[in-house]
């Protein structure tokens, strides 16, 4: 018929197709998989590694290093130590970091903007999916952890239970310095474009900034207190020893959250108009 066109036009992507996408996406991925069991039984064997070692010594404790172990809740130490801490935070890191630079550094990202002009909600979709992932990633490292730990302790009768006071926030904690991590990795990954880059700015922010600060002056507490490695430590820590600054659990809780949105904050608004 003349004087009438047909226009097609293609139908906007919903969110939920966006996060179907995403999901999809992550888990194309070979390396996904392997690198979260290798992330959870890295973690683990951390842990379960100082738990052994407390079971090998205990009989060469004298009553009082015994005594204070329980009464002081030690055992909580000893289901998340440090160093795992610090695994599972690089390695969240670069789980957030490697969605967004592994885009880039392909050139995929053109496409994908091409399909689908929002933005925004292409990275929001992203960002809820990182978070998913690695949350449970958190959850079976921290939860496996916890229960392989006081197994092994409790064959000297001194493993707790999930249900002792501070047992489910350092759980919890621990489980949720994925995320927190992850989406940090990403907010780099965003706005530096380049894995390596990334990597090298996920140690010094998550790693060396905390490391080089003391809780001895004002300024430098100051700055520890906002970091996610610190607000780890002070969730988990089971004795309120004695500090010249100290600060709150719940200070503590909002750190972690102020780190996550801030993070998907920038994640989503950085790539409104840079392409590559």
């Amino acid at each position: 018929m003349t004087g009438l066109a047909l226009v097609l036009t293609e139908p906007r992507a919903r969110f939920r197709d966006l996060l179907a996408a995403e999901w999809c996406k992550v888990w194309s991925l070979r390396s996904t998989g392997w690198s979260l069991l290798l992330g959870v039984l890295t973690v683990v064997a951390f842990n379960v590694g100082q738990a052994w070692d407390r079971y090998r010594y205990w009989p060469t404790y004298d009553p009082a290093a015994r005594a204070g172990y329980v009464r002081d809740g030690m055992a909580l130490w000893d289901a998340f130590t440090g160093n795992a801490a610090m695994v599972m935070l690089l390695a969240a890191a670069a789980m957030g970091a490697v969605t967004v630079t592994g885009e880039y550094g392909s050139g995929l990202i053109r496409t994908t903007f091409a399909a689908v002009p929002a933005r925004r909600s292409l990275m929001a979709a992203k960002v809820l999916v990182v978070a998913g992932v690695t949350t449970g990633f958190g959850a079976v490292a921290a939860g496996g952890s916890f229960f392989a730990t006081q197994a092994i302790l409790s064959v000297h009768g001194i493993g707790l239970s999930i249900g002792h006071p501070g047992a489910l926030r350092v759980v919890v904690a621990s489980a949720l310095l994925a995320p927190v991590s992850a989406l940090a990795g990403m907010a780099l990954g965003t706005l530096l474009r380049s894995g390596a880059a990334t990597i090298v700015a996920n140690v010094v922010l998550l790693l060396l900034v905390p490391a080089v600060t003391s809780e001895k002056r004002h300024w430098s507490a100051v700055l520890a207190h906002v970091q996610p490695q610190k607000a780890w430590q002070r969730l988990v820590k089971t004795v309120d020893w004695p500090e010249p600054f100290p600060w709150t659990v719940g200070g503590a809780w909002l750190v972690y959250a102020v780190w996550a949105v801030a993070a998907a904050a920038v994640t989503v608004l950085a790539v409104q108009r840079r392409d590559q």
